[in-house]
């Protein structure tokens, strides 16, 4: 059977041959990104290290990540400490800017809780992230410019919650959707501050003439999304490791498609280097849109077969009361604009995807409270 090693090595490779335009137009500079020892910045690191060792040293891309490490350092960055093109700086992005920061061609903001578990629990600090850290990032790419060292590309991570609950009509859901949000409700401090961060890249985009771009994140799963996240498919597959039934709190009628996160990662890069200034893009898969008791019955099945895994699927209410508030019914993209615009097109299907990502988390089965 295939390790985790063996697993994103694969997915390094399927990134890299993905994003040879894109990383040949990022060669030889200066990529920070916050944020960067979460799920994204997992393989948003990593498979830029990858590029990195393919190529000569000209071409090289110089990374640096920013990270509050408010969970600790993570032991896959630990390990990267020592990398030639890599430099680590615990900084929080809710405070200001390093004075030292020097100067930088692209930049991700990454930086946000997006379990709702946990941006429920710290909701001033995940508005904070997405509003007051996005602008100061945001005034310092105007600084840049004025300053004759502008910035290229900018991506600023939005999600797909933006639409919150969508009317039937609107889905599959296209980025022109304006979205039927609370803001008031228990997801409001992640919703909200992300909408507003929307619009504050619009206007920086607009105003000043910069590269600023937004990414529309549609269920994100694999390699790096740690165990304890509290998300739908880390839980299944916790209850699987652990060797009993697996509990979903829910009827399990909600529909969602799911995106690998290779895949997403190749959606996200290219926005950040092709993405048309002031536009957000939906990346994510259209089809299959499965239920969540479709994706556990799946976990299963493969669970069965990797495994020997002898549970199976049942349904309790959480104690959380406020759980499924606000929980869209259907979640489904149209990624038409990507498509055309990007030339992103989605490749690893979802049963690929669990395959890999059940493999991974065997080797990962501990991993401190997210």
């Amino acid at each position: 059977m295939k390790t985790a090693q063996d697993v994103i090595g694969i997915d390094f490779q399927y990134i890299v041959a993905g994003l040879k335009e894109e990383f040949s137009q990022i060669a030889g500079k200066k990529l920070l990104i916050i944020g960067g020892a979460g799920f994204l910045g997992y393989y948003l690191v990593q498979s830029v290290l990858y590029w990195n060792s393919q190529v000569q040293p000209a071409q090289q891309i110089q990374l640096t990540v920013y990270d509050n490490y408010i969970r600790g350092i993570p032991d896959w960055l630990t390990a990267l400490e020592t990398h030639p093109t890599l430099t680590l700086q615990k900084h929080d992005i809710t405070h200001p800017l390093p004075e030292d920061m020097g100067d930088f061609q692209y930049m991700i903001h990454a930086a946000s809780i997006a379990s709702p578990i946990y941006y429920r629990k710290y909701p001033i600090e995940t508005m904070d992230a997405n509003v007051n850290g996005l602008r100061s990032l945001l005034e310092y790419c105007r600084q840049q410019k004025e300053a004759g060292s502008p910035v290229e590309g900018f991506l600023y991570y939005s999600t797909s919650e933006i639409y919150g609950d969508p009317t039937p009509d609107s889905i599959p859901t296209p980025e022109t959707y304006r979205g039927n949000v609370s803001c008031t409700g228990p997801r409001a401090c992640y919703d909200e501050s992300k909408r507003y961060g929307e619009t504050l890249c619009v206007n920086f985009a607009q105003q000043y003439e910069l590269p600023i771009k937004t990414a529309r994140p549609f269920n994100n799963y694999g390699p790096g999304l740690k165990i304890t996240d509290r998300r739908v498919l880390p839980d299944f597959v916790r209850d699987v490791l652990a060797g009993r039934d697996i509990v979903m709190l829910s009827d399990g009628s909600p529909t969602r498609t799911f995106c690998y996160i290779a895949d997403a990662i190749i959606g996200y890069y290219k926005i950040l280097v092709k993405g048309r200034p002031g536009e957000a893009y939906n990346i994510g898969t259209e089809t299959p849109e499965i239920s969540m008791a479709e994706l556990a019955d799946r976990v299963v099945v493969l669970a069965q077969e990797l495994f020997g895994y002898g549970g199976q699927v049942v349904r309790q209410e959480s104690s959380d009361k406020a759980y499924l508030v606000d929980n869209p019914n259907r979640r489904c993209p149209i990624i038409d604009k990507a498509r055309s615009e990007l030339g992103y097109e989605p490749g690893i299907t979802v049963e690929e995807g669990l395959r890999r990502s059940l493999i991974w988390y065997r080797d990962n089965a501990e991993a401190a409270e997210a």
